[in-house]
C-alpha cells in the first residue's frame, strides 16, 4: 500500500455525486460484518475521478426517491458480479476519514467499519453538511446511470 493521499487533492473532488443501479456482491456485508451495503456497478466506479484516492469516505444516500441516509463508502478494489437489475442508489460524497488498509482479522475489520460509521455520523450532523441530506440531487428522478452534480 502507498503512502496516504495528500488532503488537497481528496478534497478538490468532494462534494462528489453519483448514482447507478445496485448490484449483488459477495454477500459479505450482512453476513460476515454484519453492516448493510450496497454496491455500484463496475461502470459506476469506473468513472470516479482518476485520482481520487482508494479510501474510506463518509456521505449522504438514498435508494431511489426514498429516504436520505447517513453513509460510509469504501472506494477500493471491491470486485463486482452478477450484474442485476435493482433499484437506484444515490450517493454524495462528502468527506474523507482515512485511508484504505488490509486487517489482521475479521474483528478488527468489523471494529473499524464501526468506528468508521460513528465517526461519519459525528461530521454528518455538522451543519456544511448536514444541508446537503435536502440537495435536489435526492429529488430529482434518475433516468440512467450518471456522475457528476
Amino acid at each position: 500500500m502507498g503512502p496516504a493521499p495528500r488532503a488537497d487533492s481528496v478534497m478538490r473532488h468532494l462534494r462528489y455525486f453519483c448514482h447507478g443501479q445496485v448490484v449483488r456482491g459477495f454477500g459479505r456485508g450482512s453476513k460476515q460484518l454484519g453492516i448493510p451495503t450496497a454496491n455500484f456497478p463496475e461502470q459506476v466506479v469506473d468513472n470516479l475521478p482518476a485520482d481520487l484516492s482508494t479510501a474510506i469516505y463518509y456521505g449522504w444516500a438514498s435508494i431511489g426517491s426514498g429516504e436520505v441516509h447517513k453513509m460510509v463508502v469504501s472506494i477500493g478494489w471491491n470486485p463486482y458480479y452478477k450484474n442485476t437489475k435493482k433499484e437506484i442508489l444515490n450517493v454524495a460524497i462528502v468527506g474523507y476519514l482515512r485511508p484504505e488498509k488490509n486487517f489482521d482479522s475479521l474483528e478488527s475489520l468489523i471494529s473499524a467499519i464501526q468506528g468508521d460509521i460513528e465517526e461519519a455520523k459525528k461530521r454528518l450532523g455538522l451543519p456544511e453538511h448536514l444541508k446537503l441530506k435536502e440537495d435536489n440531487f435526492f429529488q430529482v428522478p434518475k433516468s440512467k446511470i450518471m456522475n457528476g452534480h
